[in-house]
């Protein structure tokens, strides 16, 4: 079979993204590029890559080792000297659609994506803690395009219809994301991931993520890694994870790093709206992919994350 290479074909601005800056990054030839929508469990990916390349290292500050490359905030001039100051395997966080993303065969990319209810929920807690330095840095830094962004409705089930309804609203759109990326599933340097596989199998996905990357590990630090990986260890140490050490949320770093569960949609929604969801899912992506991102699977037989 004979698998396209990823092509970059459009440009993502808004209030926190520039994806421009992606012309301006050297590339190296053993990075690594962990992708997500946003709340797929981007934090979780990278802290298992940053554990795997360290070899279970306790006192690793995931955010500052792994920025959010295309988010605008700090200035393009810094983002660029922090990542090209870096001496260890850089492991680089993006938002981006696979197709507004700069792709390179020498990297690895990392997907990793949730059913979009789980991912509401996660994303109305990361939004109505946001503080008033979070409105200021996202809406006030020079270079936003389109509209700021707004304070987060209260009613979570409205902010849920919103999303829906006006795909992704008040951030960026959700299905196209998922559907990008799923188009180059295939890739060999791509790898998908899902966040209930995380959560039914961590051990395992650990190390068809290691065997992906390449990485092997003493066996004696094996449990040190899966250790530091569980939720329960994040959330104690979640200072290390946060952006800015969590004080852009009011509750700091322990309110960045939530509950990690999904389905508590399932007590707020009513029929109508998972009908909707579920359909538009289907008219969005496919049975297939919609069936992916609701349940997730774990390929058999693919250690490089190839359907």
């Amino acid at each position: 079979m004979i698998i396209d290479t990823p092509t970059r074909r459009r440009e993502l601005l808004n209030h926190h993204i520039d994806s421009t800056i992606w012309d301006d990054i050297q590339l190296r030839d053993d990075d690594i590029v962990i992708a997500t929508y946003g709340k797929s469990g981007t934090t979780w990916t990278q802290q298992i890559v940053g554990q795997l390349i360290h070899a279970g290292d306790p006192g690793l500050n995931i955010s500052a080792m792994s920025p959010w490359i295309d988010l605008r905030v700090p200035t393009r001039q810094e983002r660029l000297a922090m990542i090209e100051a870096q001496t260890h395997r850089r492991f680089l966080k993006s938002h981006l659609p696979a197709d507004a993303l700069r792709f390179d065969p020498r990297v690895r990319y990392l997907y990793c994506a949730r059913d979009g209810r789980d991912v509401v929920w996660s994303l109305h807690n990361h939004h109505i803690n946001a503080n008033a330095l979070w409105f200021e840095l996202i809406n006030d830094t020079p270079g936003r395009v389109g509209p700021p962004i707004p304070p987060a409705d209260p009613d979570i089930r409205r902010y849920f219809r919103t999303w829906l309804e006006q795909d992704g609203a008040p951030f960026w759109p959700f299905w196209d994301n998922v559907r990008s990326w799923w188009a180059v599933r295939d890739a060999p340097n791509v790898m998908m991931l899902h966040y209930a596989d995380l959560k039914r199998d961590l051990p395992g996905q650990i190390r068809r993520i290691a065997a992906f990357l390449d990485i092997e590990l003493a066996p004696d630090r094996w449990d040190a890694v899966v250790e530091h990986c569980g939720f329960a260890w994040m959330k104690r140490n979640a200072a290390q994870a946060a952006p800015l050490g969590g004080i852009c949320w009011e509750g700091g770093a322990d309110t960045f790093i939530n509950k990690g569960e999904n389905g508590r949609w399932q007590q707020v929604l009513n029929e109508q709206d998972i009908a909707d969801y579920e359909a538009r899912a289907v008219d969005e992506l496919g049975p297939e992919c919609a069936r992916w991102l609701a349940e997730g699977t774990i390929p058999a037989g693919a250690p490089d994350g190839s359907a």
